[in-house]
């Protein structure tokens, strides 16, 4: 699984359709202060389903939304997609070539796409779970990453170990199978409940 493609409009400051091909290696994206290097890295990390404009650099979600300069008129959305060769099938999906796209308008409505079909955050996430490219994933590692995992912070560090050691899914189907016996056990409360108002009501006939 690699990284094929990456295409950039109206995110931050790519006012204009930008696309990036990457080969299956080491690719190097070099430029100048201020060339929008930066912006890319957030592009793919926001593309993955980051709710949280701070991990992007940015006050505000729709602050990502390209907002004009004094030649070029602002955007009223926000789109990037990032295409994946899946041939070895890393990802739990049929398609050789994963597709995901994500749009966010001025009226904060927000669209993801799975190969094209409409879908919800959550089943992108469902998607790169355990595969080390989830917006907070091992995958994409800044500097301020590096000191949180040095500086000794054990519950961090778990959480990247269990990412990258693929146990992240299981957790999470544990708590939901908690919560779901929980709810179990309230039902099964009120109809006891129900169970002896009836008895009641029948003894007293």
């Amino acid at each position: 699984m690699y990284l094929e493609s990456l295409k950039i409009n109206g995110f931050k400051s790519f006012a204009k359709k930008t696309t990036f091909l990457f080969n299956d290696g080491i690719t190097v994206v070099v430029g100048p202060n201020g060339c929008g290097k930066s912006n890319t890295v957030d592009a793919i990390r926001w593309v993955l389903g980051e709710q949280r404009a701070g991990n992007i650099r940015s006050e505000k979600m729709e602050n990502v939304i390209f907002n004009g300069t004094k030649k070029v008129k602002p955007l009223g959305m926000a789109e990037v997609s990032l295409t994946i060769q899946n041939t070895k099938n890393v990802l739990p999906i049929e398609y050789a070539e994963v597709v995901i796209t994500r749009r966010l308008f001025r009226s904060l409505e927000s669209q993801y796409l799975l190969n094209n079909t409409p879908c919800r955050l959550k089943d992108i996430q469902n998607l790169f779970m355990d595969t080390g490219m989830g917006p907070n994933a091992y995958s994409i590692i800044e500097l301020a990453m590096i000191e949180t995992i040095l500086s000794g912070h054990p519950e961090e560090r778990r959480r990247i170990i269990e990412e990258a050691a693929g146990v992240t899914k299981y957790k999470l189907r544990r708590r939901a199978a908690f919560r779901k016996l929980e709810a179990t056990e309230v039902d099964l409360l009120r109809v006891y409940d129900i169970i002896n108002e009836v008895e009641k009501t029948v003894a007293s006939l």
